[in-house]
């Protein structure tokens, strides 16, 4: 990542439609089972499945590696998206995001010292 620069998220959904895992906390698993008016044993169950390191568990992906919470270019769980997806692109990225994500680069201020 550039020092200095934040990228602005344009909703564009590209970071949503590349394929990999999503880890999740048990906090956010709570959150996403309760927005969805879900308990969290059937959440997992319909929506999770376990990472390939068997440390957790992961979003369920549709066929083409979108995000099955991904409607469009809208996400369905964008109350309480994960961390991870939150994150994005200023947290973690992949390589080549740049070609994919809309994300626009601003500078950041300088905190004034006193």
């Amino acid at each position: 990542m550039e020092e200095g620069v934040y990228y602005r998220c344009q909703r564009c959904a590209n970071c949503c439609q590349w394929p990999g895992e999503v880890p999740l906390t048990d906090s956010e698993v709570q959150k996403i089972a309760a927005f969805l008016k879900m308990n969290v044993y059937d959440f997992v169950a319909e929506h999770t499945e376990l990472r390939l390191n068997r440390g957790g568990l992961t979003l369920k992906e549709k066929a083409d590696g979108s995000c099955e919470f991904l409607e469009g270019i809208e996400c369905t769980i964008q109350e309480v998206k994960p961390d991870q997806c939150a994150g994005f692109p200023n947290q973690w990225n992949f390589p080549g995001w740049q070609e994919k994500c809309e994300a626009v680069p601003e500078p950041i201020e300088p905190k004034p010292e006193s």
